[in-house]
């Protein structure tokens, strides 16, 4: 458990409640607290204790898994955490720029594959004559949804911009 490189200095400088929050907020689909505590190299109460803790907090969801409860991050904590990010990172002026481009990406897929949607995308991708073309659609389409989620956050940011930065917009 302990030979993966690192691990021993990821634990002496990060606490289990760090270690613990660090995997549960990264999990791509539910996991259980077992499966937590072994990737962030805790002792399953340990994990569990934590886990409820980041739940109290918000930043995690439960659900039901067939023998256990599994946790997943919380959409509302991890959007609100994108923003902060966004605005941490950029001015209105830069949020306006990064809409344009990711803008500019979803045209360049709907004119390059003559679709409306990621969900018409996975159409074609139903229909195609080779497996690297089905994948390479597939691909595509994902990519799509996440430009397009990034998209809907940045343009919330600009949106109210003057309320989350806690100043006024530039002049246009």
């Amino acid at each position: 458990m302990n030979d993966a490189p690192g691990v021993e200095r990821w634990k002496e400088h990060q606490s289990a409640f760090d270690r613990v929050r660090s995997i549960a907020v990264t999990v791509s689909e539910p996991r259980s607290a077992d499966w937590i505590a072994e990737q962030a190299h805790v002792a399953g109460n340990t994990a569990r204790d934590h886990l409820q803790r980041l739940v109290e907090m918000n930043v995690l969801q439960t659900s039901s898994g067939e023998t256990a409860t599994r946790y997943a991050p919380d959409p509302l904590y991890t959007r609100m955490q994108a923003l902060r990010d966004l605005l941490d990172s950029r001015d209105r002026d830069d949020l306006l720029e990064l809409r344009s481009d990711l803008q500019e990406q979803i045209e360049d897929w709907q004119s390059t594959y003559d679709v409306d949607s990621p969900d018409d995308l996975r159409e074609q991708a139903a229909r195609t004559d080779t497996a690297e073309q089905t994948r390479e659609l597939r691909h595509t389409a994902n990519d799509w949804e996440i430009v397009a989620y990034r998209r809907r956050l940045v343009e919330d940011a600009i949106e109210h911009y003057s309320d989350y930065a806690g100043s006024a917009p530039a002049p246009a």
